[in-house]
């Protein structure tokens, strides 16, 4: 079948992670996506963390699929006409250089409008224009930090108390979703009115966004002096006294207290563990579960206000229910009783998974130098589409196929190879 972004093409200047993350999305909907490179280099995460010597890196290959690459020095005049050609037949450029980059190469939006009114050119940004921090230069964990994430996770006391930074690409891989939505956004706009604009996502504002419940829980806090669903009350109300949102530990962000609870096995297995929601509607069947019928009607439990100052004595039971089952037994049994929780199930183990692998959400992809390597498919899933995960290109792979689809003869393209255009 047709795929939905089938038609478009994408002029991609990303390098790193945040801005291939939102490319190789719409690749994978269809769309032509051509990687601009330099000659003999590339996008710095092809060398970045090899596993194989003198192959892309992983970090390359898993953000960089479904696309096509061509080596461009446009700081030469050819390569200047060239990008030109390409901006006058191309739909989308998506860029991630620092401040003020396109302008320095000649490549100003007014520019790239005198070339093409209905281009659609997308900024992966640090910080808002105008904002106070737009010189900053950013990177995930920055991203995390000045998006309000690092500030609200992890531990508030004790040993290895601070903020603490995700492992999950809240700043990078985020950002480019996000992107991916207002590029869509402005196609269908552009149906509308004929024109191209600007789109823009900073990280921070990305990161932010997914934060949304911690700005409630400020707002709230500074309102009320204290926030009942968090691990500090009732035990600990100093916590609240400066007005700022704690960090919660492992707590739940939303009105049912949770917490990561030990399973058999935790002493040698870093992930032996099971997340568990102490969800309201879900308090009769826990007690079922746990064999504590006379919870059911005691007035210190039958309230999640009533349950909070018992909170770490209910998950302390659990976890003893749990103490001779393995992670996925715990899980096995609490399912039957509709009760919310998973076991924490580790890379080795996602990677290994049955389920993932024959949703698409994990896929094997065949690379020309590296073989087959498994990668991350599309969260995404569709009842008329399956978007099917190809290798990522080798460095200039396209090159002379694009040229020739821009007008270039041969002879012209032998002569761009041999001056170091291309």
């Amino acid at each position: 079948m047709t795929k939905p972004l089938a038609g478009i093409r994408i002029i991609d200047f990303t390098h790193v992670q945040a801005g291939p993350a939102c490319t190789q999305l719409l690749a994978w909907f269809g769309a032509d996506v051509i990687k601009v490179e330099r000659p003999g280099a590339g996008d710095v995460t092809r060398s970045q963390l090899r596993d194989i010597p003198d192959v892309d890196a992983l970090y390359f290959t898993m953000l960089n699929s479904n696309k096509r690459s061509i080596t461009l020095d446009t700081k030469k005049p050819d390569g200047k006409a060239v990008l030109e050609k390409l901006i006058k037949g191309s739909d989308v450029l998506v860029e991630n250089f620092g401040p003020g980059a396109l302008d320095r190469m000649g490549f100003t939006w007014e520019r790239i409008q005198e070339l093409n009114p209905k281009m659609i050119v997308a900024s992966v940004k640090g910080f808002s224009d105008g904002h106070h921090y737009e010189d900053l230069k950013v990177y995930e964990n920055v991203a995390q930090c000045a998006g309000g994430a690092a500030s609200t996770t992890g531990w508030w006391k004790g040993e290895g108390a601070g903020p603490m930074i995700s492992a999950a690409a809240l700043g990078d891989t985020n950002t480019g979703m996000h992107l991916a939505i207002g590029i869509l956004t402005a196609i269908i706009g552009r149906q509308q009115t004929g024109k191209g604009q600007k789109v823009a996502c900073s990280m921070q504002d990305a990161v932010l966004n997914l934060c949304r419940v911690k700005m409630r829980d400020q707002q709230r806090l500074e309102k009320v002096g204290y926030l009942e669903e968090y691990p500090q009350y009732p035990h600990e109300m100093e916590a609240f006294a400066d007005k700022v949102t704690p960090r919660g530990g492992n707590a739940g962000g939303g009105g049912q207290p949770g917490w990561i609870l030990k399973c058999k096995g935790w002493e040698t297995d870093p992930n032996a563990y099971i997340y568990f929601t102490v969800q309201g509607h879900a308090w009769e069947p826990i007690c079922d579960a746990l064999g504590k019928p006379e919870w059911k009607t005691d007035p210190a439990y039958t309230t999640a206000k009533a349950r909070q100052p018992h909170i770490d004595e209910i998950f302390a039971t659990i976890e003893d229910f749990i103490k001779d089952k393995t992670k996925f037994e715990a899980v096995d049994i609490f399912r039957k009783y509709d009760i919310p929780c998973a076991p924490v199930l580790s890379m080795y183990e996602l990677l290994r998974d049955e389920s993932l692998r024959k949703s698409g959400s994990i896929v094997e992809v065949d690379h020309p130098a590296r073989g087959k390597y498994w990668t991350i498919g599309s969260p995404i899933k569709f009842s008329d589409l399956k978007p099917e995960v190809t290798a990522s290109p080798l460095l200039g792979q396209h090159t002379d196929e694009i040229l020739a689809e821009l007008g270039y003869d041969g002879d012209k393209i032998a002569t761009f190879h041999a001056v170091g255009v291309v």
